[in-house]
């Protein structure tokens, strides 16, 4: 699975780690806090992310609300972080660990 920012940048998911592709384009990311956005904005990008083709939540399958839970709570307890890329104006929920490695490079 890989999320896409532009054409500038990919980053590839491998084994659980996001890993930024040599690209001569380096692309700015900004880390978006949750509380920033409103509440509807910030519901309607997690049913987003929640419902991407190859989103996989393990064994069970989960309904879209559930989905949303989990990503709510993983946002807040900061699990997760949003990124948002400038160029391109997309945006991608990054395991925090992984959003550092991209916000400092």
């Amino acid at each position: 699975m890989y999320s896409t920012f532009a054409n500038s940048h990919r980053i590839l998911a491998r084994n659980g780690r996001y890993q930024k592709e040599h690209n001569p384009i380096m692309a700015q990311f900004v880390a978006i806090p949750p509380q920033r956005l409103q509440a509807d904005v910030l519901q309607a990008l997690l049913e987003e992310y929640a419902s991407r083709d190859g989103t996989d939540y393990g064994v069970r399958e989960f309904t879209l609300e559930e989905k949303v839970k989990r990503l709510q709570r993983q946002l807040r307890t900061g699990e997760l972080q949003i990124l948002h890329d400038i160029d391109s104006e997309q945006w991608d929920l990054v395991p925090s660990a992984q959003a550092e490695l991209l916000l400092n490079n």
